[in-house]
């Protein structure tokens, strides 16, 4: 089993999942970049929080790392390029502190109006300072929210129960669907010229980063007052201070910085600021989500098998049409390559319903089997493509939602072979039902037999006899029509592996034009 390790606290739960399932957890915080460089090696697995930097250099002495866990939402402290580029994955567990992250938004928005931690200071200090620490309402006052997705939507609702009105920017959200939660959607400096209350909730990217800077201050609605419980260095701390200083902000309340853990920023000196040391997701709560979360991707990431938060695959989100056929397209590429050698190029194609959806992961699957079949080195869906690349094989896929003789089909062609495969009856069983454009019906298999032959009489039997005398028993076989009608293969699938003196001695029969054991 796999060696996990693991640099930052997590929650027991998750940790003892993957425990449970055999791997060694190796708990060691608190590491220096160099010890994590030494600590990497050896090992499969790296989970991770906020504090822990997984650079090109963490990755490149890890060179058995499979995938690296974020138990969070963000992944700006991970080389996601140079993990990709290295066939790691990268897995994070994006719903677990989207409830926390909407509250804590909301406490600051809250605390900030009514300047709660300023007047507790005061207070405990000896000061009643009742005059000094008069505050505002939010009910009618507009509130921007500057990203729309799961946690700006969490606020955008809990701020309409107070009589907010909301604004938001979001690039990606269509003005109608925003509509449908009464959200008007305007573009950031329009935002910022009408709104009270601004709220971020966006990821930090080269786009995002110095996303409020001093000039775009400069046209934000006098009196302003912004909360930021996304990521540090979306607001440029010392532009953000100055315009605070100015009059022209009228507060902030700020939980992320751009370097963290941090004791020293501009911000800190003025009174009209409410700052918390990144505690969006720190509730036991989402604690126990982020680590059962994690747990679980890394465990499915090691066992290689669909990862849904892997943040590094093209299609990581399989919809619910195309999930269910993720594992007969894995065990296609891998009877594939068992069936084909030297293939430098591979077509795939999808007809029917699965054709109308996005079919990449599909064909990452496919390609995860293929690769699983005829390398020794651990296969995901993140290292597939490059792997194909690497061997100078070209992947075609094509779609159409046109359904001839199935509802769905999956085809891969290669070489001179092609294998063809779909779901049957209410219990989606795999079926192949093409081989080498041979028409068949038969259940994929670990161990299989293909043996083509003339087309005459005795054959099966002949065929029969020789895998039976050695001890092998047939679970299934079917006669794969040709084109022509005529009977010139057969497909078996076998219940153990086939030796090679078998495949030897059906190669001698007469008749019989080849013989493959997958």
């Amino acid at each position: 089993m796999a060696r996990i390790l693991v640099t930052e606290t997590i929650a027991d739960g998750g940790l003892d999942r993957l425990r449970a399932a055999g791997h060694t957890v190796d708990v060691q915080e608190g590491l220096s970049p160099e010890q994590l460089i030494e600590a990497i090696k050896g090992a499969h697995a790296l989970i991770i929080r906020s504090a822990t930097d997984v650079t090109a250099e963490v990755l490149a002495a890890g060179t058995d790392l499979i995938v690296v866990g974020r138990a969070g939402i963000g992944l700006d402290n991970v080389d996601t390029k140079a993990a990709t580029e290295r066939g790691v994955m990268v897995v994070n567990a994006p719903q677990s502190n989207i409830l926390s992250a909407a509250e804590h938004t909301m406490a600051l928005l809250l605390s900030m109006a009514r300047n709660v931690p300023q007047a507790h200071a005061a207070l405990v200090a000896g000061r009643w300072e009742r005059s000094r620490w008069t505050g505002v309402e939010l009910a009618d006052k507009t509130l921007g929210v500057v990203g729309l997705g799961r946690i700006g939507k969490l606020v955008a609702q809990r701020a309409m129960a107070f009589g907010m009105k909301i604004v938001a920017y979001d690039p990606f959200v269509s003005p109608e669907m925003a509509r449908k939660m009464n959200i008007d959607i305007v573009d950031l400096d329009t935002l910022l010229a009408v709104s009270d209350f601004v709220t971020l909730h966006v990821a930090k990217t080269p786009e995002t980063v110095g996303l409020l800077n001093a000039e775009r201050l400069a046209k934000a609605k006098k009196g302003i007052r912004i909360v930021n419980v996304a990521r540090g260095g979306i607001i440029v701390e010392s532009d953000l201070a100055d315009a605070i200083r100015s009059g022209h902000v009228g507060g902030a309340a700020i939980d992320v910085f751009d370097k963290e853990p941090t004791t020293e920023s501009p911000l800190f000196e003025l009174p009209e600021v409410v700052v918390t040391p990144h505690l969006g997701a720190s509730t036991h709560e989402a604690q126990d989500k982020a680590g059962d979360t994690i747990a679980e991707m890394v465990g499915l990431a090691l066992a290689g098998e669909f990862v849904p938060f892997a943040v590094n695959v093209n299609a990581a989100e399989a919809s619910e049409t195309v999930r269910p056929f993720l594992s007969l397209a894995e065990r296609l590429g891998a009877t594939f390559g068992g069936l084909a050698t030297g293939v430098e190029a591979l077509e795939v194609s999808y007809e029917g319903e699965i054709g109308g959806y996005d079919t990449r992961i599909l064909t990452l699957s496919l390609l995860k089997g293929f690769f699983g079949r005829i390398s020794d080195d651990p296969v995901s869906y993140v290292n597939a493509p490059k792997m194909a690349e690497e061997r100078g094989i070209t992947v075609t896929e094509t779609t159409t939602t046109t359904a001839h003789n199935f509802v769905n089909l999956i085809t891969i062609r290669g070489g001179a072979h092609s294998l063809a495969g779909t779901l049957m009856g209410l219990d989606g069983e795999a079926r192949l039902v093409m081989v080498d454009d041979h028409r068949v019906d038969v259940p994929p298999a670990n161990h299989m037999l293909v043996v083509r032959n003339d087309d005459r009489p005795g054959m099966i039997g002949l065929v029969g006899t020789i895998v039976g005398e050695a001890g092998l028993n047939i679970a299934d076989m079917d006669v794969g029509q040709a084109p022509n009608g005529a009977s010139a293969m057969m497909v078996l699938s076998i219940t153990d592996a086939v030796p090679a003196e078998v495949c030897e001695r059906l190669r001698a029969v007469e008749g019989i034009v080849s013989v493959d054991a997958i």
